[in-house]
C-alpha cells in the first residue's frame, strides 16, 4: 500500500488549510497513494481560538474534507477540532474515504512542559481502529505517544500500522524524544509507525508564540523493528512510501513480544 505523509505547516485559517489538503490529496493520489495522513491540528494551529473554529464531525470543515477524499478516491486521516465538555473542545482525527469513515478523540492530554492541554481540551477514552484494503490501521495522536498501552491495545486489534497525528512541541530535546518515542513504539507493538508532524515554523521563518506546540518536523516511515524507512526533515514536504504488511508477519515470527508479554 502507498501512504502519502503530508509534513504540513498548518495556519490559523481553516479555509486556507482546507486548500493545503486539496493540494496535498491531489498531488498524492495522482502518485497513486491510497492513503494521505495530515498532521493534529491541520485544521487550525495551536495558538488559537479553538473553540471559535471547532465543528461538529458532520460540519462544514468535516464535509469538505470527506469530498476531496472521495473525488480523489483516496483515505485522508486529518486532524481537527470538535465541540467538546464546558466550553472546551475535543482534540479530534478525522477518518474518512474510501469507504472508511471514523473518527477519533485524543485520550491522553499534554499537561505537561508547562502547557496544559486539558484547560482547553475534552480527552477521549477510546481507542480507534479501521482497516483500509485488508491492513488494520490503529491511531493516535502527539503525547500518545509515550504510552506504550494504547498501541499494544491496537496490536491486539490486528493492527499492521500504527497512524501518529502530531503538533509536537518544540524545546531541548524534543525532536530526539519524538524521534525516540516513535521507533520505540513501533519496536513495542512491531507494527509500522507512520508518524506525522507539522513542519518546524522556523524552517520558514514564521513568527512562534511561545509555549505553544506547533511543530518539530521528522514526519517518519518506521519499520516493525524499530527502523527508520524515512524521515522528512524539517520543512513541509510530502512523501509517498510503500508499506509490505508481510514485514509485520517476518517481524513478529522474529521478535514474538505481543506473544511473549506477561503483564499486560
Amino acid at each position: 500500500m502507498k501512504i502519502a505523509l503530508a509534513q504540513i505547516l498548518s495556519s490559523p485559517d481553516p479555509a486556507a488549510n482546507l486548500d493545503l489538503i486539496r493540494d496535498h490529496v491531489s498531488t498524492a493520489a495522482a502518485q497513486g497513494a491510497e492513503l494521505v495522513v495530515f498532521p493534529e491540528a491541520t485544521m487550525c494551529a495551536f495558538g488559537n481560538d479553538l473553540t471559535a473554529v471547532a465543528e461538529p464531525i458532520d460540519g462544514p470543515w468535516a464535509n469538505t474534507v470527506r469530498r476531496i477524499a472521495e473525488e480523489h478516491q483516496v483515505t485522508v486521516v486529518v486532524g481537527m477540532f470538535t465541540p467538546g465538555e464546558q466550553g472546551r473542545v475535543r482534540n479530534t482525527l478525522l477518518i474518512t474515504g474510501g469507504g472508511i469513515e471514523a473518527h477519533y478523540d485524543k485520550i491522553h492530554l499534554y499537561d505537561a512542559f508547562g502547557y496544559r492541554e486539558s484547560e482547553s481540551v475534552t480527552a477521549g477514552s477510546l481507542p480507534v481502529q479501521f482497516t483500509l484494503n485488508g491492513i488494520t490501521f490503529g491511531v493516535a495522536t502527539c503525547y500518545d505517544v509515550r504510552f506504550p498501552e494504547l498501541f499494544f491495545r491496537h496490536a491486539q486489534a490486528e493492527a499492521l500500522v500504527n497512524i501518529v497525528c502530531a503538533s509536537w512541541a518544540s524545546g531541548p530535546g524534543k525532536a530526539e524524544q519524538w524521534q525516540l518515542a516513535t521507533r520505540a513504539r513501533a519496536m513495542d507493538s512491531t507494527t509500522f509507525v507512520v508518524a506525522v508532524d507539522q513542519a518546524d515554523p522556523y524552517s520558514v521563518e514564521r513568527d512562534v508564540p511561545p509555549g505553544v506546540p506547533l511543530g518539530v518536523g521528522h514526519s517518519a516511515l518506521i519499520s516493525p523493528l524499530g527502523e527508520v524507512i524515512e524521515d522528512l526533515g524539517v520543512k513541509p514536504g510530502m512523501r509517498i512510501l510503500t508499506i509490505d504488511p508481510e514485514q509485520v508477519d517476518a517481524a513478529r515470527a522474529g521478535l514474538p513480544v505481543l506473544a511473549n508479554a506477561r503483564l499486560r
